[in-house]
């Protein structure tokens, strides 16, 4: 006689398909143009397993948005609050980390970006991003570079740098290939530019 499934793993397993299936339909299309019909044929599921799951479209989004901002974050946090780093080191480290992780979810920065247009309040309340910022170690080492610039100024052009090519692609670039041999070597350019700005 055949051993009975665990429901658990059986629950579990069809838990993180629709979620994975959630993470690439909003990925693709943003929160306002999702279904969830688009997520549970993507899951390769009906809609009723996937409402039995989860209620709504928003509680889907949430838990994606949380993933999203987790991987940002882990990006973030570790080097602009680390005080035993020098400000070299931190724009070596996070000119790295972001461009690898743009390489690896090239669909991010659109989706960020026709989110924050779409729900401003949303990612304000959730990253805190100046919060964090005006409280760091990355902030302060900028001041003491450069007292004569404001130190946002120096982040956006820094951010500029690093997102803008992965936001121009679908324009500038149809080789993925060749995309990302100059993303590669993007990363010792975007630190030599930033430090240019700071020496200026």
């Amino acid at each position: 006689m055949a051993k009975s499934k665990d429901p658990k793993k059986i629950d579990t397993s069809t838990e993180e398909k629709i979620i994975e299936a959630a993470r690439k339909v909003f990925l693709e299309k943003g929160y306002a143009a999702t279904r969830t019909r688009d997520i549970a044929e993507e899951a390769g599921i009906n809609l009723a397993l996937l409402n039995y799951y989860f209620r709504s479209k928003e509680k889907l989004f949430q838990l994606v948005m949380v993933e999203i901002l987790q991987l940002l974050f882990c990006v973030v946090l570790p080097i602009v609050n680390n005080d035993e780093v020098t400000l070299e080191q931190k724009l070596e480290t996070l000119a790295e980390n972001y461009i690898d992780l743009l390489i690896d979810n090239s669909d991010l920065p659109i989706f960020i970006l026709s989110e924050i247009r779409a729900n401003p309040e949303r990612f304000k309340d959730r990253l805190q991003v100046q919060h964090i910022l005006r409280n760091s170690s990355f902030v302060s080492q900028i001041r003491e570079k450069r007292p004569d610039v404001e130190p946002v100024h120096f982040i956006v052009s820094l951010l500029g740098m690093i997102i803008f090519p992965f936001i121009a692609k679908p324009i500038l670039f149809s080789d993925t290939k060749r995309f990302n041999a100059l993303m590669e070597e993007r990363k010792t350019l975007v630190v030599k530019w930033a430090k240019a700005i700071l020496e200026t």
